[in-house]
């Protein structure tokens, strides 16, 4: 609401889900979404976002350090904290059409509706749309990327032996699109002209579906431990070496992540092994090295912190007792991150407005919104998402779950822009 009572302007729903479907259209394949950062898909999906910036009078669109696209529409108050509302057009490989995409374009939604107004009003401060670099982390496992240098926790030395799949090095890819990894970490001298930060996005969960409900609040993320275990046992013929003397790094791995999966549910967590590299990797062969990706997940501390100590037991206990040496070397860890009650407070209310759940949920996902609720208030909203599937070309919400949420986020938006000061 404004300040005298009135209805900020109201998001066009239609208009969102058109920019959604043209983005898929020119992005997808029959795989799904190709929108990996760092390359020319996902130069194209930016590109596609700065001609729906222009055709709304926003030309001049900037690029930070990290590598995060800024749009700015000028407020009344141009000294006043800008409200940021944004998400990530990266995705991961073979991914889904709304993931990061709906919060980028619901963002846009917000900017153009206030650029349309047919009372010419302006809001009453800067209104900042960030897409923000390689949220998903997808080539090089670090998620958070953009969103952690502007939030000042990005550390590029910890990167800086990062490899993708194919061995390519993080500094020479990022370099290439225009990102130099020493210097991402600048991009957080643009905090300051941020007072909030909201974001939308599909749940990635079953959560909302499974109550009936359109969408929801989100009272904060998860935090998460993810870290890779590299096993060194001995290579050996798979006919001729008797089952007794093997030292099977590739069986240890795999009993290692049955542990993780009966940790994580006596905790009341999750625990992910998705990605296992043996070598040397051929069926006629025991495996002699084994590399064994950890992701550990609870939206509590203490809890989170007794998963990683109880991996690390059973990996330690499971690698003697085949015979095998074990390193572990973390990849990346966020502790969980609570968002702020007041923003929270205005998401539930314009969520139970748009007729979904009136109680804020947790998020089990990272989001880009974990980092920025390091330094400014930050709320989320969620929409529904059909058998909690994501990370799929399966990926999708029902119409109507998507309507319900661009709404509620529209509200959001119109009360962090006119509410309290602690809003701001």
């Amino acid at each position: 609401m404004t300040a005298d009572g009135s209805a900020a302007p109201t998001i066009d729903a239609d208009g969102v889900l058109a920019d959604l479907d043209a983005l898929a259209a020119a992005t997808s394949g029959p795989d799904g979404a190709r929108r990996v950062c760092w390359t020319p898909v996902w130069a194209a999906a930016r590109d596609l976002l700065r001609e729906r910036l222009a055709a709304i009078g926003i030309n001049e669109v900037e690029t930070d350090e990290a590598g995060n696209l800024w749009a700015r529409l000028p407020g009344a108050d141009r000294s006043a904290p800008a409200l940021a509302l944004g998400s990530h057009l990266d995705s991961v490989p073979a991914g889904g059409p709304l993931d990061g995409a709906l919060g980028v374009m619901a963002a846009l939604g917000v900017l153009r509706a206030w650029a349309a107004d047919p009372e010419g009003r302006v809001p009453p401060r800067d209104l900042v749309l960030i897409d923000f670099a390689d949220e998903e982390g997808s080539r090089f496992g670090r998620s958070l990327f953009g969103s952690s240098a502007l939030a000042g926790t990005l550390d590029p030395a910890a990167l800086a032996d990062l490899t993708d799949a194919e061995g390519e090095p993080i500094g020479p890819v990022l370099a290439a699109a225009g990102v130099e990894l020493e210097g991402a970490p600048r991009a957080n001298a643009r905090l300051g002209s941020i007072g909030s930060y909201i974001e939308l996005h599909i749940e990635q969960g079953p959560v909302l579906e499974a109550e009936g409900e359109s969408c929801s609040a989100v009272s904060g993320c998860a935090g998460v431990e993810r870290f890779r275990l590299d096993l060194t046992g001995q290579a050996s013929h798979a006919g001729t070496t008797p089952m007794i003397q093997r030292r099977d790094a590739g069986l240890a791995a795999a009993e290692i992540g049955l542990a993780v999966e009966r940790i994580a549910r006596e905790n009341g967590g999750v625990g992910t092994t998705g990605s296992l590299e043996l070598e040397p990797g051929v069926i006629t062969a025991v495996a002699g090295r084994a590399a064994l990706g950890v992701d550990l997940r609870h939206p509590r501390e203490p809890e989170l912190a007794a998963m990683l100590a109880a991996v690390r037991e059973a990996a330690g206990t499971i690698a003697a007792g085949r015979g095998c040496e074990i390193a572990e070397h973390p990849i990346w860890r966020i502790e969980p991150i609570p968002f702020d009650p007041e923003l929270v407070r205005a998401a539930e209310a314009a969520a139970a407005a748009a007729g979904g759940r009136a109680a804020a949920i947790a998020s089990g996902a990272l989001h880009d919104a974990a980092e920025m609720a390091r330094v400014v208030p930050t709320a989320m909203v969620f929409a529904a998402s059909v058998r909690g599937i994501s990370h799929a070309k399966e990926e999708r919400s029902e119409e109507r779950d998507l309507r319900a949420a661009i709404a509620a986020f529209g509200d959001l938006a119109g009360a962090a822009l006119f509410g309290p000061p602690g809003m701001s």
